[in-house]
């Protein structure tokens, strides 16, 4: 059972709209699904993993500000607000409070629908 769970966060730090993937997907791979009809924002904030050109687009595209730090291996670095990209401890903080509960920590429920409905 190794699953990835992506999510986008609300101003509060709770989680709005869950997405399931297997482990070994990569981050940016699964922000299509997640980043299409966002909900009214004006900032998106992601780490690297979710650093592409495509995602930058669809976001930006929506009059959305992507606020994402640059891969290492960017050649040409996208500057961000540092001031802004601060504010991403709200969305480790959500995945830190989905943790603390041990059935969500471990992944005792083998279906997906039942585990999202856990978050």
């Amino acid at each position: 059972m190794n699953t990835k769970l992506h999510t986008i966060g609300d101003g509060a730090g709770r989680p709005v709209r869950p997405h399931l993937t297997a482990r070994q997907t990569s981050d940016f791979k699964e922000a299509e699904v997640l980043l299409l009809d966002l909900p009214a924002a004006r900032v998106v904030i992601a780490d690297r993993g979710y650093d592409r050109n495509k995602v930058r687009k669809t976001v930006t595209d929506q009059d959305i500000e992507a606020c994402i730090l640059s891969r290492k291996t960017r050649k040409k670095k996208v500057s961000y607000c540092t001031k802004t990209y601060r504010k991403r401890q709200k969305v480790e903080n959500l995945f830190a409070k989905l943790k603390d509960g041990r059935l969500i920590a471990m992944r005792y429920d083998r279906c997906a629908s039942i585990f999202k409905s856990a978050i």
